[in-house]
């Protein structure tokens, strides 16, 4: 499809489903929900980044959205997190997602998605291209 016809719409309605991409350092698997939320697991292969994963844990949520062919990722929850303990009975929000929550407010993943179609889409990440595939499930 040619990137200058879709809408940021369009773009969303392609992302719906479960995606899979690796960097030198990590496995990504992300699931983008049609109610504008998605999941993301992060499974850390570079030796030196696994105690990153036991701290912050390998799963993320957040909400999504396009917004001139960029793909905002706004994180709001760390469910595998160690440090997701509650609070107390009373409180529903754990310390990790408070946290995240505050982090949030100023870091959003912005990614230039420049080209997309039903089985892979490619974005840009500190100017170095990322190829994106679909998993059919």
């Amino acid at each position: 499809m040619n990137k200058r016809t879709l809408s940021d719409r369009e773009i969303e309605k392609l992302l719906f489903g479960k995606w899979r991409y690796n960097t030198d350092k990590e496995k990504v698997f992300l699931k983008f929900y049609d109610d504008m939320t998605y999941e993301q697991t992060r499974i850390q292969t570079f030796f030196l980044s696994k105690p990153k994963e036991f701290l912050t844990g390998n799963k993320f949520t957040g909400v999504w959205h396009v917004n001139d062919r960029k793909l905002s990722l706004i994180l709001k929850t760390l469910p595998s997190s160690i440090f997701n303990l509650k609070i107390s009975e009373l409180f529903k929000l754990t310390i990790a997602d408070m946290i995240v929550s505050l982090n949030s407010l100023l870091f959003i993943e912005n990614y230039q998605i420049t080209k997309i179609n039903n089985s892979e889409f490619i974005m840009m990440d500190n100017n170095e291209p990322i190829v994106i595939a679909k998993v059919n499930s």
